[in-house]
């Protein structure tokens, strides 16, 4: 098997939508029972892909304001965004367009972005209007020109790999540049 790269993955997103989770179900196969806040992790681990290995540093980083100065120390050299978001929690959703693409993309142009629906097993379980929908994920994640758009229950270990799978082969694609505007003088 031949040995690839490897590749910094960053996870963001509100808190509490389960970034740490995701990460520490897929690096460690358990699920936190505990809320901790997260300030700044790291987690490495290997991955297969199309037979071959590829080493990944996954970084956590705190979606509550406050810790803004932080999170962005932890962008530098990323090959890849998870954008992560509660699958029952609306406004988490709202803030993938209203905060976490436009920090994204003014701070890191051109790097790939996945859009990642976490807790899909608490689907059913939340008022009317909570709920985001994979259809209506899928289509913000092709408005916004993503990569891919992933559901995840790390609680049941459901797609994580597939998440980390679709971050290494973005990171692995080469870099895609916005076209540039023709200049206009007025």
């Amino acid at each position: 098997m031949a040995t690839g790269r490897c590749f910094k993955i960053v996870t963001v997103g509100d808190g509490t939508v389960g970034k740490t989770c995701v990460l520490i179900a897929y690096t460690q196969n358990a699920f936190p029972v505990e809320y901790v806040p997260t300030v700044f992790e790291n987690y490495s681990g290997d991955i297969t892909v199309d037979d071959r290995k590829y080493g990944v540093n996954l970084w956590d980083t705190a979606g509550q304001e406050g810790y803004d100065r932080v999170r962005l120390l932890a962008y530098n050299g990323t090959n890849c965004f998870l954008v992560c978001f509660s699958v029952v929690d609306k406004k988490s959703f709202e803030n993938v367009t209203a905060t976490w693409l436009p920090e994204i993309r003014q701070q890191c142009p051109n790097i790939p972005v996945i859009l990642v629906g976490t807790k899909s097993d608490l689907r059913g379980t939340v008022g009317a209007g909570q709920e985001i929908m994979a259809a209506e994920a899928k289509k913000l994640a092709s408005r916004e020109h993503l990569v891919a758009y992933v559901e995840t229950s790390a609680k049941k270990f459901e797609n994580l790999n597939d998440v980390f799978i679709e971050a290494v082969k973005a990171s692995e694609a080469p870099p895609k540049k916005k076209a540039e505007r023709p200049c206009s003088i007025l």
